[in-house]
């Protein structure tokens, strides 16, 4: 299959020349990036990527216009108001490319809908999108196969880089997980559309593993945890756009004893260097990456199929319930088992395994209308979160790594019954994967408030087609304009 990319002029300018050392995990790598086609990779991945694609667009088409985004695009481009780069969903509104990747990222983020990976916690849309959208206006004409090409090579790299730190172990240690090896995403996927070579890569890699940053508190009141996958965004777009430059990054980046990456993020913890290059091109990632079916964070998920089980199944109502405990692995427990406390802003509601099992109980569903504030607050869910116990099980942090979001819910009701439920597998991972079917359902589902059917249906057709398009600008074209608020849509 032939790849468009661009102008020949742009791979010459980058650093030549081999990686520094083609047999460790950073040379193994970069090697790997720089020579794979996307003939090379499997139709059901390619087809799995164009539908991973389709949810981010949705998120970032549902997110670009809340009152979170509103603020970050106000001060953003009071700050940053020059520049050509588009903003989804905002129409005439530009700033920088930098600036577009970062403000992009956190519509992706802004309602807590968008994918991410169950073993290395990242949100992998939230940065190739947006790194991407950012770059193409500055290496050429980009056409669908090379736009894919490079969501897919960013989808496989980042999973990889959080393996090798520990996965879960990185939120466990209060990093924000993907803002941590989410730049390697952002940089390799630009890098794609600038068209480096292994040594461009090489010093791509290094220049986004220096700009990591991200801290897990962001959860609780701030706003800042939506824009921080767009620090990474920005941060590996700017890595990738030196590197095309010939700006030489730091070498070996991964397997470095002294400042490396691993050895500096993963000190004391150990780092396995090994997984960043394990089943490379053998076993993808992209197939492994989760989509949302709830609108909270990942590692909830398995506390909520339970709360719904138990509703379902016993036909249970809020006022049968007088005990709720949950047992939680580590890392889970740490992210979202913290004590809630009244009153509670949505982001916080979003982290709160209290609240999630609380509203699934009660209304049936986890989704956007679950995260209104009025809702947020109400005291029928207060009651079953002043009811509620979490727990942190050691022995569920002894599974084997894709048993680890394993939890237990147990209800003791009102007339002496006890139920319970352990979920190891929550709806969107392992083998209960989001169908690519089920994601396009989700699509229509999530945008068809914000703009006109007409449109949802050529930006799916682009999206699910995208090898058939000779330049990128195509799409570009469908997001740009202003979309409808979905809040103000459904009343919120």
């Amino acid at each position: 299959m032939s790849v468009s990319g661009p102008k020949p002029d742009r791979v010459a300018d980058n650093a030549g020349g081999d990686p520094t050392d083609p047999t460790g995990p950073t040379g193994r790598l970069t090697t790997w990036l720089a020579g794979t086609s996307l003939g090379e990779v499997p139709p059901s991945v390619r087809e799995r990527a164009k539908h991973l694609l389709l949810d981010g667009i949705a998120c970032a088409l549902v997110g670009a216009r809340l009152p979170v985004s509103r603020k970050g695009v106000e001060g953003v481009t009071a700050l940053d108001n020059a520049g050509s780069a588009m903003l989804i969903g905002w129409g005439a509104r530009t700033t920088s490319a930098p600036s577009a990747a970062m403000l992009n990222s956190s519509f992706i983020q802004g309602f807590e809908l968008d994918d991410y990976h169950p073993l290395a916690p990242l949100h992998s849309n939230a940065l190739v999108v947006p790194a991407m959208l950012a770059a193409v206006p500055h290496v050429g004409e980009v056409s669908g196969s090379r736009f894919l090409l490079g969501a897919i090579l960013g989808y496989e790299t980042g999973p990889r880089v959080g393996m090798a730190l520990g996965g879960l172990e990185m939120i466990s240690r209060g990093w924000h997980s993907g803002v941590v090896f989410g730049t390697h995403s952002a940089a390799v996927s630009a890098g794609t559309l600038y068209g480096l070579n292994a040594a461009g890569f090489e010093d791509a890699l290094g220049m986004a593993a220096t700009q990591s940053c991200g801290l897990m508190s962001a959860q609780f009141e701030s706003m800042v945890k939506r824009m921080q996958h767009g620090f990474a965004a920005r941060n590996g777009l700017t890595a990738a756009a030196l590197a095309a430059s010939g700006y030489v990054g730091i070498k070996r980046v991964f397997e470095r004893e002294y400042g490396g990456f691993l050895s500096t993020f993963g000190e004391g913890h150990r780092p396995d260097a090994g997984q960043i290059t394990a089943g490379l091109g053998v076993v993808w990632e992209t197939e492994r990456i989760a989509v949302k079916a709830y609108a909270a964070m990942g590692l909830l998920h398995a506390a909520i199929d339970a709360a719904l089980h138990l509703r379902s199944e016993h036909k249970l109502t809020a006022d049968q319930v007088e005990r709720i405990e949950i047992d939680l692995p580590e890392a889970a427990y740490g992210h979202g088992g913290w004590r809630a406390v009244r009153p509670l802003e949505p982001i916080g509601a979003q982290m709160n395994v209290a609240y999630t099992v609380a509203v699934a109980l009660i209304d049936g569903d986890v989704l956007i209308d679950q995260f209104a504030e009025e809702r947020i607050n109400r005291d029928d869910v207060w009651n079953l979160i002043d009811r509620t116990e979490t727990r942190h099980e050691q022995a569920y942090d002894r599974l084997p790594v894709d048993e680890r979001l394993t939890t237990r819910l147990r209800l003791t009701l009102k007339d002496g019954g006890v139920c319970e439920a352990v979920v190891r597998h929550p709806r969107g991972t392992g083998d209960r994967l989001l169908t690519n079917a089920e994601i396009v359902d989700k699509y229509r589902s999530l945008t068809h408030s914000v703009f006109s059917p007409g449109r949802q249906a050529a930006i799916e057709s682009a999206v699910l087609g995208l090898e058939a398009l000779d330049d990128i600008s195509q799409l570009t074209a469908l997001l740009t304009p202003a979309v409808r608020p979905a809040l103000d849509e459904m009343g919120l």
